[in-house]
């Protein structure tokens, strides 16, 4: 098979046995490719395991708060044509009022929008529940129990009862197993809830609207929400607001990918009409914790990449040696036609072809370490149960981030060829065969 002259010595010269090179050179070449193939192995597991983490909070955090909420209040839309009911929509008083309209939330939920997978009509309020053992402040989430079994994780993970026993007019919760261990509550048992945003004045003074419900299911995320939400029929919880009517409540959207948040927000802004100040997203409350693990997962990449770097510019070295070593073959072939391009592609290929080794022999090592990683943590005595399972640390390999990081390994060991590459280009074949 033919090869091209640059690529065919190269190639000879990076498989070549220790005979054909001094020891020194052969045990930097070989710690250059060790330092690569460790440094790519250590990366591909970390990163895959923050992916896991990340995608566990995605699921246990995400899976409880709404991903978009738009709210009741005015929405105007520019374009729109369509008639609205004045029991559902308040208009806003502009200079262009003749030419805007206000659109209700029912045509929203309507408006197909790509990346929304469903709509439910939503309420949610700051509470305070009260036991006979304790007293817990909580957010009530009125819903559409027939919506939350098809589009939530939270009817996924129930521990006692399910989201068909909310039914409308019978003042019924469900909580999470954190707050149901703090109020010391089981199914069966019955809750005082109080709302002072619909409080009212009476001749004892000012008093919240409240409510006994009975505790009809339990549901376990293994999140910090668990302990913080409680959920309710929407029409119960229209009642416990004082607002039977519902004028007050809010339209939730279920996202398919609820980090592709912007995309919906800026559909909904520019199709439908909506204003930016009337929808709320899960950034607005969980985006701190979020950056968070994604400032954490980065850092940890550069940091490894660094060692990667460290390896891959060993590589610089051993060229190096080889170049000053090499003078005279360099400059023999040089004499014999060879181009100075072609020399240097000799030694850029060179470092090509050992990071390639390195680089194969950390992906092999870091994927099949990955896949079997919980295995052996318990091997060695050391498991870790962080997946929402419990039974080991979540993994989650991306096939496109993991051939990326592959690919940049290899464009470091090749940016390292370059400066030898090019101190052997500029050899002259008479000075360096005097010494022949």
């Amino acid at each position: 098979m033919f090869y091209p002259l640059s690529a065919f010595i190269a190639y000879r010269y990076a498989k070549s046995n220790k005979a054909s090179q001094t020891s020194f050179v052969s045990f930097i070449n070989r710690f250059s490719v060790a330092g690569i193939a460790l440094g790519l192995m250590a990366l591909i597991i970390v990163v895959s395991v923050m992916n896991g983490l990340e995608g566990q909070l995605k699921q246990r955090i995400l899976g409880i708060v709404p991903h978009i909420e738009i709210t009741e209040t005015p929405i105007i839309s520019e374009n729109s044509s369509r008639t609205s009911n004045a029991n559902e929509v308040t208009e806003i008083p502009t200079q262009t009022a003749e030419k805007t309209q206000a659109v209700t939330l029912k045509e929203i939920s309507e408006t197909p929008i790509e990346g929304v997978v469903a709509t439910m009509a939503y309420r949610e309020a700051e509470a305070v529940v009260q036991s006979r053992s304790g007293l817990r402040g909580v957010q009530v989430h009125g819903v559409q129990p027939d919506v939350m079994v098809e589009h939530t994780l939270v009817a996924n993970h129930m521990e006692q009862g399910r989201f068909s026993d909310l039914s409308e007019g019978s003042f019924a919760a469900i909580i999470g197993r954190s707050l149901a261990i703090k109020l010391e509550t089981r199914i069966g048992d019955r809750l005082r809830v109080m709302v002072a945003g619909a409080s009212v004045y009476t001749p004892f003074g000012r008093m919240p609207s409240q409510r006994l419900v009975t505790v009809v299911g339990v549901f376990d995320m293994g999140s910090q929400m668990d302990d913080k939400v409680m959920y309710m029929n929407l029409e119960d919880v229209n009642r416990l607001m004082r607002d039977p009517k519902g004028s007050e409540q809010s339209l939730r959207l279920f996202l398919n990918d609820a980090f592709n948040y912007q995309a919906v927000v800026s559909a909904l802004t520019d199709r439908v009409g909506v204003s930016v100040n009337n929808t709320r997203t899960w950034r607005e409350r969980q985006g701190p914790l979020f950056d968070a693990v994604k400032m954490e997962k980065n850092m940890m990449t550069l940091m490894l990449l660094l060692i990667i770097a460290v390896a891959a510019f060993n590589i610089v070295s051993a060229l190096v040696m080889v170049v000053t070593e090499k003078q005279g073959d360099i400059a023999v072939l040089q004499t014999q036609g060879m181009l100075p391009s072609s020399v240097m592609w000799i030694f850029v290929l060179n470092g090509l072809f050992n990071g390639i080794k390195g680089a194969g022999i950390g992906l092999a090592l870091g994927v099949v370490i990955t896949l079997q990683l919980n295995n052996i943590l318990d091997l060695i005595g050391s498991p870790l149960a962080l997946a929402a399972d419990g039974r080991g640390l979540p993994i989650e390999m991306d096939v496109a981030q993991i051939a990326g990081i592959t690919m940049l390994s290899l464009l470091l060991c090749v940016l390292a060829s370059v400066y030898p590459a090019r101190k052997a280009m500029k050899i002259a074949p008479s000075e360096a065969l005097q010494h022949e």
